[in-house]
């Protein structure tokens, strides 16, 4: 008895829930597109600007207070922000492409 009583709440309260809506998660949208061309980790910054040309914005280098953090430059292309330790890619990360897609937040200025 006790049972049906507990399966019928819960038959009641999924027919209440209605149908689910979602919103667009930029790893969702990573995952659907075509693999476009990224930099890879490793590269040098001289590599990277010859195959993406110049950065749109080249970001203020962050980091380096202490000998053991050290000095993080980052580039923004249009669909992709890079990250450079010692002019290396270390990071690659995918921009938001509108400002609905839930997704990292905008590199810090």
């Amino acid at each position: 008895m006790n049972r049906r009583i507990h399966a019928i709440s819960l038959f009641a309260l999924l027919c209440l829930a209605g149908t689910a809506s979602a919103d667009t998660l930029l790893i969702e949208r990573v995952q659907e597109e075509p693999a476009m061309a990224l930099p890879v980790r490793g590269q040098t910054a001289a590599q990277v600007e010859a195959k993406f040309g110049a950065p749109q914005e080249r970001l203020e280098p962050r980091g380096g207070q202490k000998s053991q953090w050290p000095v993080i430059n980052r580039w923004v292309y249009a669909g992709f922000t890079v990250y450079f330790e010692k002019s290396r890619v270390i990071d690659v990360v995918a921009n938001q492409a509108s400002p609905d897609e839930i997704g990292p937040k905008p590199p810090i200025r």
